[in-house]
């Protein structure tokens, strides 16, 4: 058992009604008939379960991710900054249905802006060039707007993350990583492995990270923000001292960094896809047979379901927050594999365990948490690894994996998940295309 593990469990023996050692043993030993509610979708957890959480963004000027930090992006192994094993608890007892972004009082108006201003700021990398929305750009969907490029280079040139970089928007509604046991597999977590629990936590990796940001410490990052404009701002919201010792302050900053990212700024619920459920607007004849395909025959609601899971007016992320392997095949393409031995010692040979390298359980490899659908038009390329460059290219892989020898074997062969008939939903090439009309009404505008 990692250390990860071992410290996690030594944490919630001290927390109330969290018993995270059975949890970890139930993951490893699923029970029979899955108890309680039905699977769906989970941001609070009952008492003694773990507090809501999100994912932050990284940054990069002409490119930069550390040890694949970006949000949802990261890779234990292969020399990244980030990695550790970790397991995710969960009570017994039922679940509460997820609710929108965890703003908090403390999350007033200034604190927000300072966020925003620590999210946009160039100067916070070594050497300056790269902020977390170079990364996560608000004109690409909070995703990388290099689409052209499989995973982020860092502020290093040369430097690539395992990782595609996903969006940075709605990863608020992301719970902590935990074992559902209605769905007897985990949900939540950040970064696409679910290796941490918070916004605020994930928000401090990428600074750090050799193939991201590259600070050597947390004192350098917050010495450029001693330095930057808004360094009175920082001192208005969190107190005249609160710049004085590097690990109150990188706390302060992370703090600020994930109020941004809660806001509605970053998650505003204003697609046509909104519109359509508050009446304001219709779908056109495309959309609509595309909707109807995507609640129904070609199941993609299986996974990509309402957040909470209940009636079509309440808003909606597209992700149930699980994890899958879907036979994605390795991207021979893939920058990573020569970085160097450094940061990727196995070179071609590196895989991409995913959440099994994350909570050391064999059947868990390969698998990576399901990504939200909203903004999907603007976040290509697609996958974890970057191999597919459009939507045309996503939709045809789910419809005809399994009989059509058009794609690479998988890079995790194990594990493969057939849920929801991926791989042989058998739809034709006019409902692909119907498919992905509904798929760009959930773009934000």
């Amino acid at each position: 058992m990692s250390s990860k593990i071992q410290s996690v469990l030594l944490t919630a023996a001290f927390a109330p009604c969290l018993s995270l050692l059975s949890t970890i043993a139930e993951a490893q030993n699923p029970p029979g008939p899955p108890p309680g509610p039905p699977p769906g979708a989970v941001c609070e957890q009952p008492a003694g379960g773990q507090a809501p959480g999100g994912q932050p963004g990284r940054g990069r000027p002409g490119g930069g991710q550390t040890g694949g930090g970006q949000t949802g992006g990261g890779q234990p192994g292969g020399g990244q900054a980030d990695g550790g094993q970790r397991g995710g608890g969960q009570p017994g007892g039922g679940q509460r249905p997820c609710v929108p972004p965890q703003q908090s009082p403390a999350d007033s108006a200034e604190l927000v802006a300072l966020g925003r201003q620590l999210f946009f700021d160039t100067n916070l990398s070594s050497p300056a060039g790269l902020s977390c929305a170079s990364c996560h750009d608000p004109a690409a969907g909070f995703a990388d707007p290099d689409d052209h490029l499989p995973t982020s280079e860092g502020i290093i040139g040369g430097r690539f993350g395992s990782r595609n970089s996903p969006t940075a928007s709605y990863a608020a509604f992301v719970p902590p990583l935990f074992f559902d046991r209605g769905r007897r597999g985990f949900t939540g977590g950040l970064f696409l492995d679910g290796r941490v629990d918070s916004l605020a936590e994930q928000a401090k990796r990428p600074f750090l990270g050799a193939l991201e940001m590259n600070n050597p410490d947390a004192a350098t990052v917050i010495e450029s923000v001693r330095n930057a404009f808004y360094a009175q701002d920082f001192l208005d919201v969190f107190g005249t001292d609160a710049l004085d010792t590097t690990d109150a302050a990188y706390d302060h900053l992370a703090n600020a960094i994930a109020a941004f990212e809660r806001s509605d700024e970053v998650s505003p619920f204003n697609s046509k896809h909104d519109a359509v459920q508050a009446g304001e607007e219709t779908r056109t004849p495309a959309e609509q047979r595309g909707a109807r395909l995507f609640f129904g025959r070609a199941q993609c609601v299986v996974c990509h379901r309402s957040n909470n899971g209940r009636g079509r007016n309440e808003r909606e992320v597209f992700s149930d927050f699980s994890y899958a392997n879907i036979g994605v095949p390795a991207n021979p393409g893939n920058p990573f594999y020569t970085v160097g031995p450094a940061f990727n010692p196995a070179g071609f040979d590196f895989i991409d365990n995913g959440l099994g390298a994350v909570v050391d359980i064999p059947r868990e490899n390969g698998k990576f948490r399901v990504p939200t659908l909203r903004n999907v038009q603007e976040t290509a390329p697609y996958m974890h690894n970057g191999v597919f460059q459009t939507l045309e290219e996503v939709v045809h892989f789910y419809n005809v994996r399994d009989v059509e020898a058009t794609f690479a074997p998988p890079e995790v062969a194990e594990n493969v998940t057939r849920r929801g008939g991926v791989g042989d939903l058998g739809l034709t090439a006019e409902e692909e295309a119907d498919l992905i009309s509904f798929l760009l009404t959930l773009s934000d505008r």
